[in-house]
């Protein structure tokens, strides 16, 4: 911006033109129409730009009943003086959705207001914690009146497959690690000697066909070997497994008659711990087909060959990844994808106290998580994130401890390859390392 002051940052900047837009979204001609949704009932409440109320209802029903009693709220406006009106609610759920769907049908404006916002907005009434879906409704309308709102992104086609797809797949990841814990547990209560026959046995995909089978001890030692081992090689492929370990096969098979552990309920025990390997077996298999779903809407959005130039970043990590950013073409900065993902620095300073700083932990929780994961590969994978994994740990001044340089890299991670898919350019370890003693150490 020419002659702007030197005080004035990229970031003030940013945040004026983000109040113009919301201005032209709100504008002083409009009246606010606010809706606390819920389930059975909707809160209705129209207010002016001061906050004054002009009228409310409740709305007995889902969030199409409240729909249908928009033209009296229009009427309510007009009445007041107002040429239109904006609907604004909390993203409750996806129950804004049909509103957002009704305002595009209509040339309506929809804006959301944070859930935390408004749970610190009823306090900001009259300091308490009185809680009512009239008083939501009325705090929606004032703090959109003070464009303390945001436009909400509904994804389209591919994307918005992707992100239903990246949600299931956290589901049946979810369903899964409960499972292996569990399954773990029953074992060291009932039949401790059965971890013994692997390294890792919640990682020996020999031994989850054979609890997949049966996790009864008495009955592994009365079936043959031959016909255990039948049994359970087609549960092996169901787990992705090609070739059963004979080796663990023929421990479990001799650790059956001295299992060990807790007597009194091994019968019971053992039945519940065969269903659980059946539901890990069944997460499991639904999680690799999810997975397979989300490769191939990478490959209909035409990023896989961008995404398989970073070395150490698999398919799925980086859909897993764009499932909770959606298209990267709706942010105007790198450093956007970061502050979404709550992984952005936020000062603690005030005068001459100089506290700690740490991330913001906002933004969407499940991609902080994709990132976090997809880092344990890259460290591991790709010279340059490994080297500046052990920049940021040895480093003289300020060194990081694990988690601290694994949230570092994070955020690089997420700016890299907002870029690349962006600009559909190749990953280039040069301008990843930015200093070139970290690509001379790698």
């Amino acid at each position: 911006m020419a002659g702007r002051s030197q005080f004035v940052t990229v970031g003030v900047e940013r945040r004026n033109a983000r109040l113009t837009s919301l201005r032209k979204l709100v504008p002083v001609d409009a009246a606010i129409v606010g809706i606390d949704l819920a389930d059975d009932k909707q809160a209705v409440v129209i207010t002016d730009h001061d906050a004054r109320v002009l009228d409310r209802r409740m709305i007995r029903g889902n969030v199409w009943q409240a729909i249908a009693a928009l033209p009296w709220a229009e009427r309510v406006a007009r009445d007041a003086g107002f040429k239109r009106i904006v609907l604004a609610c909390e993203p409750t759920g996806s129950r804004w959705k049909p509103l957002l769907q009704h305002a595009r049908d209509t040339g309506l404006e929809l804006v959301c207001v944070n859930p935390m916002l408004v749970a610190r907005g009823r306090e900001g009434e009259d300091y308490t914690r009185e809680r009512s879906d009239y008083r939501d409704g009325a705090v929606i309308s004032r703090l959109t009146g003070e464009r303390r709102c945001f436009v909400p992104y509904q994804p389209e086609g591919p994307w918005a497959r992707l992100r239903h797809l990246g949600i299931h797949r956290d589901q049946q990841l979810q369903r899964a690690s409960a499972a292996r814990q569990g399954l773990r547990d029953l074992l060291t209560c009932y039949w401790p000697t059965a971890l013994a026959t692997a390294g890792d046995p919640m990682r020996s995909l020999t031994l989850r066909a054979l609890l997949s089978v049966t996790a009864d001890p008495a009955e592994v030692e009365r079936l043959p070997v031959e016909e255990l081992a039948a049994r359970a090689k087609p549960l092996l492929a169901r787990w992705g497994g090609r070739r059963l370990n004979h080796a663990i096969l023929e421990r479990l098979h001799a650790c059956a008659s001295e299992p060990g552990g807790v007597r009194a309920e091994r019968a019971a025990a053992a039945e519940r711990a065969t269903l659980t390997a059946h539901d890990w077996l069944d997460a499991s298999a639904r999680q690799r087909d999810t997975e397979a779903r989300m490769t191939s809407v990478l490959d209909e959005l035409d990023l896989t060959r961008t995404v398989r130039t970073l070395p150490g970043l698999s398919l799925v990590g980086a859909a897993t990844i764009l499932a909770e950013t959606g298209d990267p073409s709706r942010f105007t900065h790198a450093r956007a994808w970061v502050k979404h993902a709550g992984l952005c620095p936020r000062a603690n300073e005030s005068g001459n106290y100089q506290g700690q700083t740490r991330i913001s932990g906002r933004g969407r929780p499940r991609l902080r998580t994709a990132a976090w994961r997809v880092i344990w590969a890259l460290v591991q994978h790709n010279h340059v994130y490994a080297a500046r994994y052990t920049h940021l740990r040895t480093r003289t001044r300020n060194p990081l401890n694990d988690g601290q340089a694994r949230t570092a890299l994070s955020a690089a991670l997420l700016r890299q390859l907002f870029v690349m898919l962006r600009t559909r350019a190749a990953w280039n370890p040069a301008i990843a390392a930015g200093r070139e003693e970290l690509l001379d150490a790698a």
